[in-house]
């Protein structure tokens, strides 16, 4: 244990557990009033496509509850205040909740707020996990006993209740936190334009045809071996869904890459892909045969475009990239937010060559740093010491 850190529930809630439509009708009475409700959800999968939906946490700071959707049959008390406007969905890295939601019910609750997006752009990090935010804003250390539950199997016992409730009461602490400094700061429009994301179907639709640009490694193919891996990741796709099973119990993202580069012709050349199996050769094999060859035989002018690729820097190049990650530092001290949180280095990069649809060129990062960093490239500001001892970014003078 850390020093000055506790390990303990939190001291105002026990564990409610709900498993009856009448239990959660009376748990909805109760909050139908909040402005806001912290949210988060468990569920499976590793043995499906769509994910298993297992258990709903909610909290308004003063009630909290775990709601069993494997045991109520009538979810509609719970969805009825999920999807009004007038109360506030406050959850943490909340796009994988969202899709749940979206997937079981076509809607997207709104408004939100995500306090992973918020903690990135008050100053406390990017992509901060649940347990560490909790520990740096509240100093307490939340167990990870139950990190691997299978919160599928009933009974759930106390501490696995504990467990999941404590995801929503911190959470609900965390937020009014967060949300008391994004307004000191003036910052919500900031926030706003990030959960525009989300509140778009598109985000959580999957589409069959775009499969082939979440395949890992597919930076290493080239030319019409994007087309044949278009091909492939799409029919992937298709099974996975009719299935309802996960992607790699169909085809492993290093076969898909494989076999886009190798582009087998025959049975006897299939069985040399290493990782497919003879069973997945013996059932699909002529129709992995037949879409290699669609791919193949797919003229140029529409072979997909790798969105995420783009020219590899020369070393002079490589050099001011080395700067204006060094110009993006100050910019992220001045405005007391993570660097990582404003622009990668591969965002940067991408500037360098001339891609400007990127999120540093959008919205609130362009306004801050993207347009600042564009200057540093024509040499309009470069970085420069002060006499107070910080490093600025200061206008080149014609004598310069």
């Amino acid at each position: 244990m850390l020093m000055g850190l506790t390990i303990k529930p939190h001291k105002l809630m026990q564990p409610l557990f709900i498993n009856t439509t009448e239990q959660l009708n009376e748990f909805c009475e109760q909050i139908t009033g909040s402005q806001w409700l912290a949210i988060d959800t468990e569920f499976l999968r590793e043995k499906t496509y769509y994910p298993v939906f297992c258990l709903l946490q909610v909290s308004n700071g003063e009630v909290a509850a775990c709601i069993d959707p494997l045991a109520i049959d009538d979810m509609s008390a719970m969805t009825d205040i999920l999807y009004r406007e007038d109360i506030v969905k406050v959850l943490h890295a909340a796009h994988q909740d969202l899709e749940i939601f979206y997937h079981l019910w076509q809607k997207i609750p709104y408004p939100v707020f995500d306090t992973q997006l918020a903690a990135a752009i008050t100053g406390y990090g990017d992509q901060m996990g649940y347990g560490r935010l909790v520990e740096q804003m509240l100093n307490v250390k939340l167990a990870k006993t139950q990190s691997r539950t299978d919160w599928s199997a009933r009974p759930l016992d106390q501490e696995q209740l504990q467990y999941a409730l404590d995801d929503v009461i911190y959470l609900a602490d965390i937020y009014l936190k967060l949300d008391s400094k994004i307004k000191k700061l003036g910052r919500q429009s900031w926030l706003e334009a990030e959960y525009e994301v989300f509140n778009t179907p598109a985000t959580f639709q999957v589409s069959a045809e775009d499969a082939w640009t979440k395949v890992k490694g597919r930076q290493n193919l080239k030319g019409a071996q994007y087309a044949v891996l278009q091909k492939l990741a799409g029919w992937r796709e298709k099974v996975a869904i009719n299935s309802n099973r996960p992607r790699r119990w169909i085809l492993k993202d290093e076969v898909l890459i494989d076999l886009s580069r190798r582009t087998p012709g025959n049975p006897g050349q299939l069985k040399k892909i290493r990782g497919l199996e003879e069973k997945t050769i013996a059932k699909n094999g002529s129709k992995l045969l037949e879409l290699i060859q669609q791919g193949k035989s797919m003229p140029q002018e529409q072979w997909p475009v790798d969105d995420k690729s783009w020219v590899k820097l020369n070393r002079q190049q490589e050099v001011l990239a080395d700067l204006l990650m060094c110009c993006l530092r100050i910019i992220s001290v001045n405005h007391d937010i993570t660097a990582a949180a404003i622009a990668s280095r591969k965002d940067v990069e991408k500037l360098i060559s001339g891609a400007f649809d990127t999120p540093l060129m959008q919205g609130w990062r362009r306004k801050i740093a993207g347009d600042t960093l564009v200057d540093v490239i024509d040499r309009r500001l470069l970085p420069c010491w002060q006499s107070d001892g910080t490093l600025q970014l200061c206008a080149v003078t014609s004598a310069g």
